[in-house]
């Protein structure tokens, strides 16, 4: 791996495991199951330093970040059902609008299909229920 690009993954890779293991040792081993209780959410200025200033200090914030991450959980489907209740809180946290996440599970139709977006949607409701009213 000597070209920037490969350098640049490597380096992303390193800091995550660092990361993890500096948050909590037991990641290494970690059940996703358990992701919701382990970090109900951060807060903004934390997302912002790990989502949006270590991996590309020039590239995008933390709740574009977040909405790019939710487009990509929403192809995925209900496989990813924890990872995107917990994505929808951050992107919240963050700053995005119930508006702008929804609108980019909308857009995922395209991709994933309808059920993935109806399925998305469902589990974004649920987490906007749950939210401050002051979020998003």
């Amino acid at each position: 791996m000597t070209d920037p690009w490969s350098q640049m993954v490597k380096s992303m890779l390193e800091q995550g495991q660092v990361m993890a293991r500096a948050v909590n040792p037991a990641l290494e081993t970690f059940r996703v199951k358990g992701f919701e209780d382990l970090i109900p959410t951060m807060t903004k200025d934390f997302m912002e330093m790990a989502f949006g200033r270590t991996f590309n200090r020039e590239g995008l914030d933390a709740k574009t970040r977040l909405l790019v991450t939710i487009a990509a959980l929403t192809v995925l489907g209900a496989q990813a059902e924890p990872q995107l209740r917990l994505t929808v809180r951050h992107a919240l946290e963050a700053g995005a609008t119930k508006r702008e996440i929804a609108e980019t599970i909308y857009q995922m139709s395209l991709f994933g299909g309808l059920p993935a977006m109806q399925k998305a949607l469902e589990i974004a409701q649920s987490v906007f229920r749950d939210a401050p009213e002051d979020m998003g």
